[in-house]
Order: structure tokens, then sequence, then C-alpha cells
């Protein structure tokens, strides 16, 4: 097998930004998700006299309008992210510059609470608000998370061990998510959902593809990190435990569980009018393959290195090696998120 594509996602739920090569570290790719956008609601019950709420494809598909490119550290630059929102059915582009790293001094604080993990961020100001709002139509926080990070609340570690562990802690720590659920202390992700990596395979996105009378599967509908290629057959990959690209070994714990996120048309920023816009129902046939959330399709491997790699890059084009496989599939078991 060999890596097809890479792809990082600089600000959560907006596209993804394709890239030839990626230094890992625990938490992700270099300034994967660093940013999120949340909608701002007037609240007179907050101190603050406000309410954030997070934004996801899902729920905001106008997030689909907005492409991102990066322009990496270089020679003294410390790089930026150019944010580019096109409107549907045609009119000038609009672009942002975000610096990679921005000076946080004198910046608000807040926090953000993804699936019960919580982090504190920073809001960017009005320069940048100002500008998302324009184009979304409504008031939004732009957020940075700078050297913050959120606790990984689902089993994380490739033992058996600790698969029983988190299923019986989760069943009396539901109440308190903060507890976590048997990971370990040092497993921390930045605003992505649930764990630093998410690989999926050309063959299932071709099975996916077949079931749409002739349109092809857009691969960043599923918002993944890697693409391989070469595999045996599809959907292989819900039975790998471990991957090896070089020195570089990823455990995959977790499937990946789907959302009506994938029906979107990215053009329109609605649900697709085609099959592709059936896509999430079309899965549901065959693919809620995962007990700790049957109702919702699986597609792709949720994914942790087995260590600290930081510093180290993969390329597009690397081979890759299955070096741990499962006998049965896992169990995803994120509490609050699991729907048994």
């Amino acid at each position: 097998m060999k890596i097809s594509h890479l792809y990082t996602y600089p600000i959560k739920s907006l596209r993804e930004t394709p890239i030839s090569e990626a230094e890992v570290s625990k938490h992700g790719f270099l300034y994967d998700r660093r940013f999120m956008i949340l909608k701002v609601h007037d609240d007179p019950a907050s101190p603050s006299g406000r309410r954030y709420e997070n934004m996801h494809v899902a729920y905001f598909p106008d997030m689909t309008l907005f492409s991102t490119t990066i322009d990496f550290p270089n020679d003294g630059d410390e790089g930026k992210i150019t944010v580019t929102f096109r409107a549907p059915g045609g009119g000038e582009p609009r672009t942002l510059e975000v610096p990679l790293k921005p000076d946080i001094a004198g910046l608000e604080t807040m926090e953000v609470v993804m699936h019960n993990s919580p982090t504190k961020a920073y809001n960017m100001g009005s320069k940048y608000n100002d500008w998302f709002n324009e184009c979304f139509g409504y008031k939004v926080a732009f957020a940075y998370l700078g050297e913050n990070l959120r606790s990984v609340l689902m089993t994380s570690k490739d033992t058996a061990q600790s698969q029983r562990q988190n299923s019986w802690l989760s069943s009396i720590t539901s109440s308190i998510p903060l507890l976590g659920s048997g990971a370990d202390d040092e497993d921390k992700i930045t605003f992505q959902d649930c764990a630093p990596y998410l690989i999926v395979t050309q063959a299932s996105l071709n099975d996916v593809s077949s079931r749409l009378d002739g349109e092809e599967m857009d691969a960043s509908k599923f918002r993944p990190n890697i693409i391989l290629e070469g595999t045996d057959s599809e959907w292989d990959e819900d039975f790998w435990g471990e991957i090896a690209i070089g020195d570089t070994k990823i455990s995959l714990v977790q499937n990946c569980v789907r959302c009506q996120s994938i029906n979107i048309d990215y053009a329109t920023a609605k649900q697709g009018a085609t099959e592709s816009g059936k896509v999430f129902k079309k899965l549901q046939r065959d693919r809620r393959v995962d007990a700790g959330h049957k109702y919702s399709p699986v597609f792709g491997r949720y994914g942790f290195l087995t260590r600290d790699n930081t510093g180290t890059s993969i390329a597009v084009g690397d081979e890759v090696t299955v070096t741990k496989r499962n006998q049965e599939r896992t169990k995803f078991d994120w509490p609050g998120l699991c729907k048994t």
C-alpha cells in the first residue's frame, strides 16, 4: 500500500488543504485544526451576555463554502492560512489571511467544549470575527487553540484490556465526563472530533462511489488525513489495529462513525440533489458495523501515534504496511457519543 493523498484542516469544518507531505505529532499534523468558528448567541443569563455554539458542517453547511490554503513557515516567514469564501451562484471570492501562530497577547480567553471535552481558546477579535460575520450573515467568534489541548475520552490504546476497562468505566462515569474512559492522560487532541488522525482507503471510497449511479464520491467529505491506495479489498481497514509508514506507527483503535454532513453538496452548501445527497442512507444499509454507535455507518479508522514521532514527516507515495490486525471490529466508546 501507499499514501495517495494527505489532507490537513487548519480551521475545523472548513474545506481541506491538500498537502504533499506532513510533519506528524502526537496531536496530529502540524497546524491541523488549531482554529475553530463558533456562533455567538445573545444570552442575558450569561455573565458575558453571550453564549457560544460549536459550528459543524452537519448543522452549518455554509462552512463548506470556505476553502483554505497554507503558506508554511520559511526563511523567517512565520506562515499563514488563506481563507477564501465563494458564495453559491458566483460573485467575487473574498479572502482573509490568518497567521499560523497568532500573537495571543491581549486576546480574550474563552471556553470551548467539544463532545464533553473542554479546553481554553483565544477569541481572535474583531478583525477576523467581522470578516466571518459578513460571510455567514450572523455573529461568530473565530477561536485559536494556542498551546491548549483537549482530553481524549475514548479508548486510545490498542489492547483488549483497555477496551474492557473502558467499557466498564464508561458505564459508571457517563455523568462525569471529565474523568474520561480509560484514555491515557497524555492523549490530547486539538479541535479534531475524537482523534489526531483519520485514515481511509481508496478501495472503500470506490465502493461508496459504486452506490451513486455514476457519480464519484468526494473523499474530502469524509475529512480524512491520510488516504491509502493498494489495499486488498474494500473495508479491510475495519480490522486494522496498526499501520506503519516508515518509522511512524499509527495505532488504529476506533472506527469513525458518520453523520449527515456527508450528504452536503459543497458547491451549494445544501443537501445534494443527486445520488451523492443520499450517501448517508445508502451506507446505513450495510455499514452500521459498530456496536457502540449502531445507527450510524462507519467509514475510516481513528488513529494515534504509538510513540511520539514529533518532527518526522510522511509524504504522498510512502509505503504503508498493516502491522497488526484485529479478529473482531472495535467498539466506539466515547462517553455521550456512543449509542448502543
